[in-house]
């Protein structure tokens, strides 16, 4: 029987060869300690550089709050608020196109939305507001209006992360937005039971996450995903996370890129007193998320997460996702965005060019059957004036 030592060697020789990771070695990922760490980063880093051209990525972006109620309660949660509590909020439309002009001012593409998982369902006097004032029966519904309205009124592309949707709305939002996103964070059903961060969470279960993005495979709609690490999951747990994904991408091709992202405990949250992931284990995560999804699939770790974020180049990541010059992130409103002319700099010093890409990825981009023909037009036009998309997209 082949030693662990061993087994971890041929998986990381496997994926410096551009083979595809068995189960049994993408587990072998699972626990590098020592040198194997730096090993595991190496050989990542090449597999990205042997495959890829020289280009870090990222979206120039406002971050829209639609709003911060949900019926979710996840431990470790600042974004979320009861109704009725003092930071409570919904964004009125004039409220959301407001920021959406200010960012196309700013030379912004994306229209990042964000909100509360059907938070109607827990707050009826929210949904009673909803209608009174907008017209709008549920928060899907207002969604998709003001997706529209921004990308009519200011061109910018929406993004919605909007949780657990049902087939026809993620066909509603697809007419409005070029890109879809929802993060997995975890398959560990653990940490839904009493006393885990998801244990009041109904949209945080694993296979009701899982059967989201199958949906939105069989939608073709260009998806973001990823795993939160440091929230009690093992190490396998991730590499678990990590499986379902690809499974779900090699099955049907609409996962556009990977996230992993690092759990910050906040003060005024039960998990406030949890060890947050060291910038070793975020690299180690980052190498693994590489190894599994080989070279074409795109790794991203926010920058605004780590106080030092360079060494993540190391261990093959090649986006820094959405960034702002407008908005704070307000999921993680104490980690601000790194300046763009330093971060430029920094790739640099490491031997890539910073370039700027839109919320869906030119490779979907040129691909009529991952994009709706009403927003087709607007995405080509957006990728023609940024004249340095590291993939050519079709006119």
């Amino acid at each position: 029987m082949a030693s662990p030592r061993t087994v971890l060697e041929e998986a990381l020789q496997a994926g410096r060869e551009g083979e595809r990771l068995d189960s049994s070695q993408a587990y072998a990922l699972a626990n590098p300690t020592g040198a194997e760490q730096a090993h595991l980063w190496s050989t990542a880093a090449d597999v990205r550089d042997r495959h890829r051209p020289g280009v870090v990525t990222y979206s120039r972006k406002v971050f829209i709050p639609l709003t911060n109620l949900c019926r979710d309660i996840c431990t470790y949660c600042t974004f979320a608020h009861d109704d009725g509590a003092p930071r409570a909020h919904t964004m009125s439309p004039d409220e959301v196109l407001k920021v959406a002009e200010a960012g196309a001012q700013r030379g912004c593409k994306e229209a990042l939305f964000t909100l509360g998982d059907r938070p109607e369902a827990r707050w009826p006097e929210y949904r009673a507001m909803l209608k009174r004032r907008y017209g709008h029966d549920s928060t899907h519904s207002y969604l998709v209006a003001m997706c529209r309205e921004v990308f009519e009124k200011t061109g910018l592309l929406p993004h919605p992360n909007a949780g657990i949707l049902g087939r026809r709305e993620l066909e509603e939002l697809r007419e409005v937005s070029p890109s879809q996103g929802m993060m997995l964070e975890t398959v560990s059903e653990r940490l839904c039971g009493p006393g885990g961060p998801h244990e009041h969470a109904p949209d945080k279960r694993p296979a009701t996450r899982l059967k989201m993005i199958e949906r939105c495979g069989e939608l073709r709609i260009p998806f973001t995903s990823g795993i939160l690490i440091g929230i009690g999951e093992t190490p396998a747990e991730r590499i678990d996370a990590l499986l379902a994904l690809r499974e779900l991408h090699e099955r049907y091709g609409h996962i556009q890129e990977v996230i992993v992202q690092n759990f910050r405990a906040k003060s005024d949250t039960p998990m406030a007193d949890a060890g947050e992931p060291g910038l070793l284990d975020l690299m180690t995560a980052c190498a693994q998320a590489r190894l599994i999804f080989g070279p074409e699939m795109s790794i991203q770790a926010p920058p605004n997460l780590s106080s030092d974020y360079g060494p993540l180049l190391l261990a093959g990541i090649n986006d820094w996702g959405g960034i702002s010059p407008l908005t704070p992130d307000f999921v993680n409103p104490e980690a601000p965005w790194p300046n763009l002319d330093q971060l430029a700099q920094l790739c640099e010093e490491a031997g890539y060019s910073l370039r700027e890409r839109l919320t869906i990825y030119p490779e979907f981009a040129a691909r009529d059957e991952f994009v709706d023909g009403r927003v087709q037009g607007r995405v080509r036009e957006m990728y023609r004036e940024l004249n340095d998309s590291p993939v050519a997209v079709a006119a």
